[in-house]
């Protein structure tokens, strides 16, 4: 069963800069998935109220092409 997960990307001055909601079956899917959004920043990950993970731009390579096709981007 998915559930809902949140990218949020962090400027350099610590706010939040623009979010991408999206759904996963698990929290390393959605950590897989929202790497892709480390490419321009920090990123935290949220699941509803609880803080999954900060992933740096320097930490983050690209997802492998089978992590991308797991989560469901929802725009909102």
């Amino acid at each position: 069963m998915s559930q809902q997960y949140r990218a949020y990307l962090i400027g350099e001055n610590g706010v939040f800069r623009s979010a991408e909601a999206f759904e996963a079956p698990s929290d390393e899917s959605a950590l897989s998935f929202a790497r892709q959004f480390a490419r321009h920043g920090k990123v935290e990950v949220w699941q509803l109220g609880r803080k999954i993970a900060v992933l740096d731009s320097e930490q983050s390579p690209p997802p492998p092409p089978s992590a991308r096709s797991g989560p469901i981007l929802t725009r909102q």
